[in-house]
């Protein structure tokens, strides 16, 4: 008996995180022959995401350059896929979200008459230039693709009004949630790691409620970072809430967040942190905010 060939595709760390769960559950399906692609549009935050969840590509592109340009980058992807679709023909390619990778995979197996599933599926702002390329991206794979993943009942209504077949829609909840949660569970389960967390992180004052922050779109640049900085601002004035904000290294990112953040009570301003301890503190804040006790995407 033949087995169904999936194909799972990404190149970035958000892609991997929220493709991770996923892998893990079709590897324990014998009756699916599963492998995974990487086109390596980002190298270094990829390659540290695969490790923290043990992903092992069957294929790796390895298409990232120095400085590269989009048109350049989707050629790369397309060609990269075709050439791969044609050497081990899958059944099914599996896409997440909105990248650059996302929508020329999706074009590669298009042109081979592959099926496309798209994870996270249907997320809208109706503004072609925010964000951008991404809601291009996302509008484009919605076309090529045969199934979707929406995370949301407002994604499914996106992917309505988009002319979808509703009998080709299917809510998932994001598996964002699923990942994060599962970085939680093996903190709970290693001594050695949770010891660890614990000093890295003793500044943190546990009767207290933790917002942890996290923004770097270009869309934000400017007035818009201020205005975050500024409500944040607002918000450590409160007695019972602390503030973890791992700033980005883009001087537009680092520059309002330093001058209006710095120095204020209750804000920890933190050089950028791996996943790792990011989804260990974002999966404390998400417990004690919304009381969450198992993934909701199940």
């Amino acid at each position: 008996m033949k087995l169904s060939r999936i194909l799972i595709t990404f190149g970035t760390r958000p892609e991997a995180i929220k493709m991770a769960p996923l892998i893990q559950e079709l590897h324990r399906h014998p009756e699916f022959e599963t492998k995974v692609c990487v086109t390596a549009q980002h190298r270094e935050m990829l390659d540290h995401v695969l490790q923290v969840f043990n992903i092992k590509p069957d294929f790796d592109l390895n298409l990232m350059k120095p400085n590269q340009q989009l048109a350049d980058l989707t050629a790369d992807v397309l060609r990269g896929v075709r050439d791969l679709c044609r050497q081990w023909r899958p059944d099914l390619i599996f896409v997440q979200g909105d990248t650059t990778t996302t929508f020329a995979a999706s074009l590669a197996a298009f042109y081979d008459k592959i099926p496309v599933a798209h994870v996270e599926a249907g997320l809208r702002t109706h503004n072609r230039f925010a964000p951008w390329p991404e809601e291009i991206n996302r509008r484009l794979t919605t076309v090529l693709a045969v199934l979707h993943f929406a995370p949301t009942e407002a994604a499914r209504q996106n992917l309505l009004a988009d002319g979808v077949d509703e009998r080709f829609i299917i809510i998932t909840g994001n598996t964002v949630i699923d990942a994060l949660l599962s970085i939680v569970d093996r903190l709970k389960s290693d001594p050695t790691l949770n010891a660890s967390f614990e000093k890295r992180f003793a500044f943190l004052d546990p009767r207290r409620r933790m917002i942890l922050v996290t923004g770097h779109r270009r869309e934000n640049f400017g007035e818009g970072f201020q205005g975050i900085c500024h409500a944040l601002r607002r918000l450590a004035q409160r007695p019972d809430v602390e503030i973890v904000y791992p700033v980005h290294l883009n001087p537009n990112v680092r520059q309002p967040v330093n001058a209006i953040l710095g120095g204020v009570q209750n804000v920890h301003l933190l050089e950028p942190l791996d996943y790792l301890p990011s989804a260990v503190k974002a999966g404390e804040a998400l417990k004690l905010t919304f009381r969450v006790s198992r993934p909701v995407s199940s």
